[in-house]
């Protein structure tokens, strides 16, 4: 037999082994966080659209929520604003607020909207600038004395138009929403990307929860790529943060994960958006390249 026709023979294969993982997860939500440095490298976001177009023809309906800091900080410094951190978080004031708002809605969303079209999906921005989908309010932080810290017009996600998205999905459209959300009274509000795609993932009882970053997942030795974790529970999770293993960057994003897996999220997942293709291997094959985490 030539190599060709065994060739045919393996892609037969993998899309059989597809199969029964399409058939699972046909007419599931899965909400995908990009971010990161991950946005700064176009042909890996092109790549990882193609894919969630691939989610969307066979059934799967994905909702992508995305931030956006690098090109947050270089519009800044294009305006001549110097960011501000407390406690570790960026003070938004009025004036930082517009920037995000403008970069995230009209320039990253809308980006991502286009790329997805002209790669013949379908998708629609839900955002303040087109309908609003994402609800929030102040974010304050204790601090020594209890007395709360302001961070400016900061907030989290407190609760969605949940038959606004749903019905997006329906459609089969592919809903992108930046990390923007409106408050009780119209106001904008900056809110952390991870934070807000685990309150849409909990909020819609997602099967899935994606986050894509520029790690491959969680290792219980960053020098050692052996020590990868392919699998995790809550418990050692918790386990992990609290012996510092799991610590930076990474602990909001598992702390929110855990948040949605109680509340109902079957399964969160932490892939490397560099990898191409990573979000198809993780979620339609037997291997999986990243972590997943379960209750």
């Amino acid at each position: 037999m030539s190599h060709q026709f065994d060739e045919a023979v393996r892609k037969a294969d993998v899309l059989l082994e597809a199969l029964g993982w399409i058939r699972q997860f046909r007419g599931r939500h899965v909400v995908i966080k990009l971010g990161g440095s991950t946005m700064e490298e176009t042909a890996a976001v092109k790549h990882f659209l193609t894919d969630v177009i691939f989610m969307s023809s066979v059934g799967m309906r994905p909702i992508l929520v995305h931030g956006g800091g690098k090109a947050i900080n270089a519009a800044m410094s294009k305006a001549g604003i110097a960011p501000r951190f407390v406690q570790g978080r960026r003070y938004t004031d009025d004036e930082t607020l517009e920037i995000v708002a403008q970069v995230l809605a009209g320039e990253i969303c809308q980006g991502l909207v286009d790329e997805i079209i002209r790669q013949g999906g379908d998708a629609r921005g839900l955002s303040y600038q087109t309908v609003n989908c994402l609800l929030g309010k102040r974010l304050t932080l204790p601090g020594e004395n209890g007395e709360p810290i302001d961070l400016g017009r900061v907030g989290e996600v407190i609760d969605i138009d949940r038959d606004l998205l749903l019905m997006t999905c329906r459609e089969q459209q592919i809903p992108v929403l930046p990390s923007v959300a409106l408050d009780e009274q119209g106001g904008k509000l900056n809110v952390n990307a991870d934070t807000a795609a685990a309150a849409v993932a909990r909020l819609i009882q997602a099967e899935k929860l994606v986050f894509l970053s520029d790690v491959p997942g969680i290792y219980l030795d960053r020098k050692d790529p052996s020590t990868l974790q392919s699998h995790l529970n809550a418990a050692r999770c918790r386990e992990l943060i609290k012996e510092g293993i799991i610590d930076a960057g990474m602990v909001p994003k598992v702390e929110a994960a855990l948040e949605a897996l109680e509340a109902g999220v079957k399964k969160v997942h932490i892939i490397d958006a560099r990898i191409p293709h990573s979000v198809l291997l993780e979620i339609y094959s037997n291997e999986g390249i990243g972590t997943e985490i379960v209750l």
